[in-house]
């Protein structure tokens, strides 16, 4: 029978969505505190259309009866799979090509020259896109890069590509695209160092944007291992989804890791909080360097 939203279990619990599936506000309150704990990231109420619709899919799959049940299996040992897995459907993955465009010019034009020279001379450039989705953000720092200094790969220039979502990590080591999600890299840029595939319904990136890009799962609350420096970070439309003080230590995170005068790039509705507002400096819009006061 589909209960009203208005349903309460004789404990008290409110039926949250009406639906196929019983889901209460208790299941609601369980399934946020392990998303919270897991990855860091904030889950309001109102939001709880989006979880049903989203986990439903894995009660059938499953062969659950209600989300009682789906939390109880998420609290078990052998669950920990399932917990990646509804992280994973939890997790927003908004992104595209050259996604905020102002970055990259930027980058282009007051970064990268720079990192090149120093890349000729036999030194080391590193960028990191920290939350990379599906590598479309990796893949526009390669091009950029590549349109400066076609032989790259050849140096020792590399970009680190992470995120928590190991199936976006996949996407973007397979790194194909249908041809609409490609829409945004000039055609001339395309057929240069990507490969067409299906009669140009999609297109591969080239060797040489492989060579560039490595991809990690990494859990930006959790421990991370790189030493740095990186010369470039791009964190864009990330963090917003963490709490104020979660979001602040990510930030000061950053600064250590980040060479002098390194670049920090953040999405259009985030702001620099915490002891990092006094780490770095405004180069632009949502674009900072890393001032005196930051460098570790």
């Amino acid at each position: 029978m589909t209960r009203s939203p208005e349903h309460r279990r004789p404990g008290g619990s409110k039926q949250l969505v009406e639906g196929e599936f019983l889901f209460t506000d208790e299941d609601f309150r369980r399934i946020s505190a392990m998303l919270h704990a897991d990855a860091g990231i904030a889950l309001p109420e109102t939001k709880a259309t989006l979880v049903y619709s989203r986990l439903a899919k894995r009660l059938r799959a499953l062969g659950l009866s209600s989300f009682r049940d789906y939390c109880a299996l998420l609290g078990e040992r052998s669950g920990a799979g399932e917990r990646q897995t509804m992280m994973a459907a939890l997790t927003t993955n908004v992104t595209r090509f050259f996604r905020e465009p102002h970055h990259f010019d930027h980058l282009e034009s007051k970064i990268l020259p720079k990192l090149v020279e120093r890349a000729k001379a036999g030194g080391r450039v590193r960028i990191w896109s920290a939350g990379c989705s599906n590598g479309q953000e990796p893949y526009s720092i390669a091009l950029t890069v590549l349109s400066l200094m076609p032989d790259a790969a050849d140096h020792d220039v590399r970009i680190l590509a992470s995120d928590i979502d190991p199936n976006m990590v996949a996407e973007g080591r397979h790194g194909a695209y249908r041809d609409d999600i490609v829409a945004p890299i000039p055609l001339e840029v395309r057929r240069r160092w990507m490969t067409p595939m299906d009669g140009g319904k999609s297109w591969s990136v080239c060797e040489q944007m492989r060579q560039l890009v490595s991809f990690r799962e990494l859990n930006l609350i959790g421990i991370w291992p790189m030493k740095g420096p990186f010369d470039v970070i791009f964190c864009r439309n990330t963090v917003i989804y963490f709490e104020e003080d979660t979001q602040s230590k990510v930030w000061s995170r950053f600064a250590p890791l980040l060479a002098d005068d390194g670049a920090l790039y953040i999405g259009h509705s985030e702001r620099l909080t915490g002891s990092a507002a006094s780490q770095f400096v405004n180069d632009g819009l949502t674009t900072y360097r890393k001032s005196d006061g930051g460098r570790a």
